[in-house]
């Protein structure tokens, strides 16, 4: 029986980048959590120790922060391009650079002032290989919420089922999606405020009989919205309100007073995808 080496990658996670714009008394502010992976022929480190085809993490974080002073940060599907395609066309042992980047918004409360946003963090990861280059974009932690126009009823029952069917309930969420573009010349900004908006209304617009069903209509209003996108997944875990008893105060409660719950959850993960859509060039989910 042979022993070897499966696939494997190395790299710089989390690296916290905080870059200013000083435009003269106006200043611009960008802040990212950088994330590097490499893979390639990196064997003979595995198998013997030896380094001499391994670039030292610290370079990636150094040049990180040094591409962020040469170069700018714009949106962060250009800059994970940049530094993905600089670390596959530098070093000769590196066939394959993932970078993942967290990119935390800051609204501007004056010329040198601001406030951190906190609805959501938009993602971007980059895969340049061989197979070719990859751009997925996307959000984490996107907390929607219906207080009306859901139900959910007409499901299987065995002897452990205990919850009521509904025909008048809140559904919450907090979206984590992706999704892939189907090429490379996206104006980037555009189409993350463009798939944004086109998630929200997908949900907003939609009377839900299941949390799957309002998937599938997120997944395909960005679709529909958004030509340059060739699929989105999606994760919605489902965040119960249930509704409280006030019968022992003599008081009624007719949809109006819940308990938000925390976990146990359901968690509704799915595809939507073109059907004549370019295949992706690795694999990847949320």
């Amino acid at each position: 029986m042979a022993i070897v080496l499966g696939p494997n990658r190395y790299g710089k996670a989390e690296t916290r980048l905080v870059r200013v714009f000083r435009n003269g008394d106006t200043h611009g502010l960008v802040d990212l959590n950088v994330s590097v992976a490499l893979s390639g022929d990196l064997e003979a480190t595995h198998a013997t120790g030896d380094n001499s085809g391994v670039l030292p993490t610290d370079t990636m974080k150094n040049t990180v922060y040094a591409f962020a002073k040469e170069h700018g940060v714009g949106e962060p599907e250009e800059f994970a391009l940049l530094l993905a395609r600089h670390f596959v066309e530098s070093q000769p042992q590196v066939h394959g650079a993932k970078v993942s980047i967290e990119s935390y918004a800051w609204d501007r409360l004056g010329p040198h002032s601001f406030s951190k946003r906190g609805d959501y963090t938009r993602t971007a990861v980059v895969n340049v290989s061989d197979a070719g280059t990859q751009v997925v974009s996307g959000v984490i932690g996107l907390t929607l919420l219906n207080s009306t126009a859901s139900e959910f009823h007409g499901f299987p029952r065995d002897k452990y089922t205990t919850l009521p069917e509904a025909t008048d309930r809140i559904l919450a969420t907090a979206v984590d999606a992706r999704w892939r573009h189907a090429g490379l010349s996206a104006d980037w900004a555009a189409s993350f405020g463009g798939a944004l908006d086109a998630l929200k209304s997908g949900f907003v617009g939609t009377y839900s009989y299941s949390l799957q069903q309002t998937l599938m209509a997120m997944g395909t209003s960005v679709l529909t919205e958004r030509e340059e996108i060739a699929e989105v997944r999606l994760a919605l875990p489902n965040k119960h309100h249930y509704l409280v008893d006030l019968s022992p105060f003599d008081l009624t409660n007719e949809n109006e007073v819940f308990i938000a719950g925390d976990r146990p959850y359901g968690l509704i993960e799915g595809s939507v995808v073109r059907d004549d859509a370019p295949a992706a060039t690795t694999e990847w989910w949320l």
